[in-house]
């Protein structure tokens, strides 16, 4: 009889519930529900997140066809990074409701970060080739960090080397989307809007200013004012904030590499899952390091890797070692 990881993650805006094999073999179930943002508001507060999780969770939950006895771990983000003091209310949510169901059913329970979730995310089909020497970069509407990562016995130890100071390479994207009235959240909308454009006019940026850390709500400002200034098209200052979002990212990098070894680059969240911003990172990285995408779906924020942490952890200390 096969059995299960039962994998959930409430996280700012999207509640998700995966069921994976217990021996890796397969994802059996993947739901998803982003989170309803009112038109024209750039987030939610964290009560209204937990509001529609506690809706949304028992409407994901019923859609899960296997028989649920069959589930032998129940698997949770229960907070945004993996370290003492990380807390978010929306996390609470998940936690809860996976102690409930692990005590219903008699099974096993434990808890990883929201960034752990991601980077396994990224290593479904080559964790066993890859453990250490890897800076993963968490890059999405909350979150800007570029971490060096190396497995532990659980899931993944991480140190921040680089990131933002002030908002996220997201938050940037987001708040000039709700300028130009994308629906929130924007980067899939805008990228949508350059599948139906042709930009033509080339936008100067602004000087990357910092090292493995830099501020962005200077460029927040900067797009702002070109986008009011009716000089360039919608489609050329999205495509040059795309490509500016690049560069920062390769700067950062680039500065991480002069300090730290690393040989394998993972890039999760989800601004990872913008095509453009995807194409332009690997074109300037895949010479000199291992690129790791998840695939798209999996960039943006799922359940997928925190069901699948336990099966990673089961192969890394009890066939890897022995």
């Amino acid at each position: 009889m096969k059995k299960y990881v039962l994998g959930i993650d409430t996280s700012a805006y999207t509640t998700s519930i995966a069921l994976s094999a217990i021996d890796g073999s397969e994802i059996i179930a993947d739901k998803r529900k982003i989170l309803d943002v009112p038109s024209g508001q750039k987030g939610l507060r964290q009560q209204d997140a937990v509001f529609q999780h506690l809706r949304n969770f028992q409407e994901l939950y019923s859609e899960i066809e296997p028989d649920l006895k069959d589930i032998s771990i129940v698997s949770v983000s229960s907070r945004p990074r993996n370290i003492d003091g990380s807390y978010m209310p929306v996390f609470t949510v998940g936690q809860n409701y996976g102690k409930i169901i692990a005590k219903t059913l008699g099974c096993s329970y434990v808890e990883y970060s929201h960034q752990e979730n991601h980077i396994a995310a990224s290593l479904l089909d080559n964790y066993k080739e890859i453990n250490d020497n890897i800076l993963a970069l968490h890059i999405s509407g909350g979150t800007a960090e570029f971490l060096r990562v190396k497995k532990a016995a659980k899931g993944y130890a991480a140190v921040i080397e680089g990131g933002s100071k002030d908002i996220t390479f997201g938050q940037l994207i987001d708040r000039i989307g709700t300028l130009m009235e994308f629906p929130f959240p924007c980067g899939m909308h805008m990228e949508g809007f350059l599948d139906l454009h042709v930009h033509t006019e080339k936008i100067k940026a602004p000087a990357i200013s910092g090292d493995s850390y830099i501020n962005l709500s200077g460029i927040e400002n900067y797009y702002n004012n070109l986008n009011m200034s009716g000089k360039y098209s919608r489609e050329s200052i999205i495509y040059s904030l795309f490509k500016y979002v690049s560069d920062c990212i390769l700067h950062i990098i680039g500065h991480i590499k002069s300090m730290q070894k690393f040989d394998t680059v993972i890039i999760a969240g989800g601004v990872a899952s913008n095509s453009i911003i995807r194409n332009l990172l690997s074109d300037a990285l895949s010479k000199d390091f291992n690129v790791i995408f998840p695939s798209k779906e999996n960039s943006s924020d799922n359940a997928v890797g925190v069901s699948f942490l336990p099966v990673i952890d089961r192969w890394y200390n009890e066939i890897k070692t022995n």
